[in-house]
């Protein structure tokens, strides 16, 4: 039931910021449901592992700035997303790295909010 909520998040957390950035663009409700599963998938394979590669690169700074570290290795994936499946546009760079900020946002928001009334 956790997964399937984490990804009920995740995917509104799509959708809203599609609705948001004029530079990330999903074709529909379902197309979100597609990438936030595509982008969770990769986040739990890549995501430890493009940590792992800043933290040592940067000698540990990385760990220091996780949250900073963190965004930027969602927008990597975002963009990695957006090469592999047609159901997802993201103009630039910067455009990922804008969703990824408003993605945790708005998930964070969900999640906060479905705690608030006793379901996560």
């Amino acid at each position: 039931m956790g997964i399937l909520l984490s990804w009920l998040v995740l995917t509104i957390a799509v959708w809203v910021t599609a609705l948001l950035l004029p530079g990330f663009r999903i074709k529909g409700f379902g197309s979100a449901i597609v990438v936030a599963a595509l982008f969770g998938v990769l986040n739990f394979l890549l995501g430890w592992l493009f940590f792992t590669i800043f933290a040592i690169g940067t000698l540990g700074l990385a760990v220091l700035l996780a949250f900073i570290t963190r965004w930027i290795i969602n927008a990597i994936i975002l963009k990695i997303v957006d090469g592999i499946t047609d159901k997802v546009t993201i103009d630039s760079f910067g455009w990922a790295l804008g969703a990824a900020l408003v993605m945790s946002g708005a998930g964070s928001l969900a999640e906060w909010g479905l705690r608030a009334v006793g379901i996560g």
